[in-house]
């Protein structure tokens, strides 16, 4: 019996740790790599980017994609973003 009771302790002990790691995942590193990948997206289909001499950034702008998931050739209200100045097309 005494075994099977430091054999339940144990699983607790790996589920609330499996948790903990999952919590801390969700709540801190994947919204970083979400931003991250939706800025590469984002400056890798930028127009019309000013990209000051000397500095890494470029100022750019982006559509958002349409209700079938193409970018609008030519769109009303172009979203601004800063882009690294290698990202740029």
């Amino acid at each position: 019996m005494k075994d099977a009771t430091g054999e339940l302790s144990m699983t607790a002990v790996a589920v609330v740790a499996i948790a903990a790691i999952a919590a801390l995942f969700s709540t801190l590193i994947w919204p970083t790599i979400r931003t991250n990948i939706m800025r590469s997206s984002y400056c890798s289909a930028s127009f019309d980017c000013s990209c000051p001499e000397g500095e890494g950034m470029c100022d750019c702008y982006y559509c958002e994609a349409s209700d079938d998931g193409q970018f609008e050739a030519k769109c009303d209200n172009p979203t601004p973003i800063s882009c690294p100045q290698n990202d740029v097309n």
